[in-house]
């Protein structure tokens, strides 16, 4: 299992490397083999009339949850010693085969860069074991899109909701193989939007949901279901001091898995905006120190070499300040205030916005530089790639 820098005395840890528990084998029932052609269940109104009803959730959409077991260095089985597995879980998208997980779940990490896995199985409720081909995988946003042969198999799609109307306080459900131990359901409820985590990359994953649902390795790759039985997001990681869950679990949000899935389905890659900059995020008190004529915005940091914005003249400051417990400000630098005419907020910072963006689109930024506006358009390009945290 793989886990992320350490925020304060807690980690991040990514919920889907847990190994396989060696129970099952690859061998089927004579009445598996015997099917012929794909069914696809088609599950609609969940919840629609008697609220959150878990035990509805997992009877009519658990079929459509998957474990994914990817291996790695060749190997036969990932308890053999002279290779390396792991285990996640995923989810059906539709009835040609096609799946869901997290990157993390298919590739792992070298010292120059990540690596996919030489084989992928994914285990069905109904005990069907099958291998699948990684299509791509995005590690900027954590998404792994897997196909199988849909032609022998029973399958149940689930649906794709939407991460934008989600509040705090909003029951949700987890289905996935934690431990080994498949078709686990826990539940929980939305605890914070707007979270940023860790992706597979030294970018970040903004807009990621928390929720309080039991999620532990194993978890990966498996959906986070609201009361509709609607995907809202892929569980992807903990925030743990023990390694297990403790009630505070991240989900990549659905409107960026969506983006990610159908890059991948139609050109195997996800190729997000490059600007270039660090920033932080102004706060009203830091606004009147500094006296910079917004109260919103994001203040340039750092200026990468060579980037989309140093060629555009964007300017990072010169001098350092420590206010209100912040430490290391950087001052006397360009502040961003919007991007294609729309302001920038906590709830839509700049990362966010930029990460929404493709590259090769021509973005307007308005910036503030002693005390005037001007407006400045930038081409953004390709983020650069190979870089791992």
């Amino acid at each position: 299992m793989r886990r992320a820098a350490a925020l304060a005395a807690s980690a991040l840890v990514l919920a889907g490397a847990g190994c396989s528990s060696g129970d099952d084998d690859g061998d089927k029932s004579s009445a598996a083999r015997q099917v012929t052609t794909t069914r696809v269940q088609v599950v609609q109104g969940v919840g629609r009339e008697g609220g959150f009803d878990p035990a509805q959730i997992y009877k009519r959409l658990s079929p459509g949850v998957v474990t994914v077991i990817s291996i790695f260095d060749g190997t036969t089985s990932p308890l053999e010693d002279q290779g390396e597995g792991g285990q996640g879980s995923g989810f059906v998208l539709d009835g040609d085969g096609y799946i869901a997980t997290n990157a993390h779940v298919v590739s792992t990490d070298q010292d120059e860069g990540s690596r996919r896995a030489e084989q992928v199985f994914v285990e069905f409720s109904d005990g069907n074991r099958v291998p699948a081909r990684i299509v791509g995988d995005d590690p900027n946003a954590d998404v792994a899109l897997l196909k199988v042969d849909p032609g022998e198999l029973s399958l149940t799609p689930l649906p794709l909701g939407h991460s934008d109307p989600i509040d705090v306080g909003e029951p949700v459900a987890a289905i996935g193989s934690p431990f080994g131990e498949r078709q686990s359901l826990s539940i929980g409820v939305i605890s914070a939007t707007d979270r940023t985590i860790e992706s597979l990359t030294r970018f970040q994953i903004g807009d990621a949901l928390q929720t309080d649902a039991a999620i532990n390795p194993g978890n990966s790759g498996g959906p986070l279901l609201d009361a509709h039985g609607r995907v809202v997001g892929i569980n992807a990681q903990i925030k743990s001091q023990s390694g297990g869950g403790e009630g505070v679990g991240f989900a990549i949000p659905v409107d960026a898995v969506r983006r990610s899935l159908h890059e991948l389905r139609h050109h195997g890659r996800v190729e997000y905006g490059y600007l270039g900059v660090s920033t932080i995020l102004l706060w009203p008190q830091l606004a009147e120190h500094l006296d910079l004529g917004a109260r919103t915005g994001a203040l340039v940091q750092k200026v990468e070499s060579n980037s989309p914005a140093e060629k555009v003249g964007i300017k990072e400051g010169d001098d350092t300040i420590t206010f209100e417990g912040q430490p290391d400000i950087v001052t006397g630098g360009d502040l961003i205030v919007a991007v294609d005419g729309k302001p920038l907020t906590r709830e839509a910072d700049l990362a966010d916005v930029i990460s929404a963006k493709n590259a090769g689109d021509m973005v307007k930024l308005v910036i503030i530089r002693d005390g005037k506006r001007r407006t400045i358009e930038v081409k953004l390009e390709r983020r650069p790639i190979g870089v791992t945290r």
